[in-house]
């Protein structure tokens, strides 16, 4: 099939107890605001309910805002979940208030890329619209 066709979809999800979902917005209307095609799913998702909606809206990527503290346990989760439903193509990536310490960790786990709380808009914009659509191997 080639490249899939249509705007690059993403998810961005706010998983966990976190209440605050005011950079979630902020980066699902700036990735919106470039052509893309944003699923946002509120507050208070399970790492289930994220990878259930990022496989049946058929995303790219799957953004997760964590501010609670629960992101290394909440992005392998999500991680761990993509590969039993064996959709390992979908994207992960994330931001919020992260220690520079558990990125690496995290990295080597499969999140794509970790935002903090410096990165602007356009730098995720950019880095998404350069790393959501790789050839994949399979057919759509």
């Amino acid at each position: 099939m080639g490249v899939a066709a249509g705007p690059i979809r993403v998810v961005v999800a706010k998983p966990g107890l976190d209440g605050h979902d005011r950079g979630a917005k902020v980066i699902a209307r700036a990735l919106r605001d470039a052509g893309m095609e944003v699923i946002y799913t509120g507050l208070h998702q399970t790492p289930e309910q994220i990878v259930t909606t990022a496989i049946q809206e058929d995303a790219d990527a799957i953004g997760l805002s964590i501010l609670s503290g629960a992101h290394n346990t909440l992005f392998a989760a999500v991680i761990d979940l993509l590969k039993e439903r064996d959709a390992e193509d979908i994207l992960v990536f994330g931001g919020g208030i992260i220690p520079e310490e558990d990125i690496p960790p995290l990295r080597e786990k499969g999140v794509a890329a970790i935002f903090t709380p410096g990165a602007t808009t356009g730098a995720i914009v950019d880095w998404v619209r350069e790393n959501a659509r790789q050839p994949a191997a399979s057919g759509g």
